[in-house]
């Protein structure tokens, strides 16, 4: 019975652990790279750029480059005129998929991590899934 379970268990968590190994220096730069890009095209108000780096399973929420920039400069501050930023891991989200994660100083001060999505397209490239953001106490600016 045991060893059912844990048996069980590594086939759960292996298919997890494989995909962060999977993450080549290449895949965490581009993370990085497509991040900074729409960072800067956040700052710059440039919609269509910024939306360019978003999901198609986000542009079937948000189906226009303006309805996007409103949801952005609404709830995601911290990233639309962010002080400062920093990478830090790339890996797995709590749903598996691959993500890398920023430290942002908000346009408040205060310190947020932000936890990107990511997700890999038909033709190779890769784009935004979706961001998480948490304001991280104790470490504001």
């Amino acid at each position: 019975m045991l060893r059912t379970f844990v048996l069980t268990l590594l086939l759960l968590v292996a298919p997890a652990a494989s995909r962060a190994e999977a993450l080549s220096a290449a895949d965490r730069a581009e993370f990085q790279r497509i991040i900074s890009e729409q960072i800067e095209a956040f700052r710059v108000d440039d919609g269509a750029k910024a939306y360019g780096y978003a999901a198609p399973s986000l542009h079937q929420i948000f189906p226009t480059a303006e309805i996007f920039m409103q949801m952005v400069k609404r709830g995601y501050q911290p990233v639309y005129r962010p002080q400062s930023f920093r990478f830090g891991q790339a890996g797995d989200d709590p749903f598996g998929r691959p993500s890398q994660r920023i430290t942002v100083v908000g346009p408040d001060g205060k310190t947020y991590e932000a936890l990107y999505s990511m997700e890999r397209q038909p033709d190779g490239t890769w784009l935004i899934q979706g961001c998480t953001l948490l304001e991280v106490p104790g470490l504001d600016a």
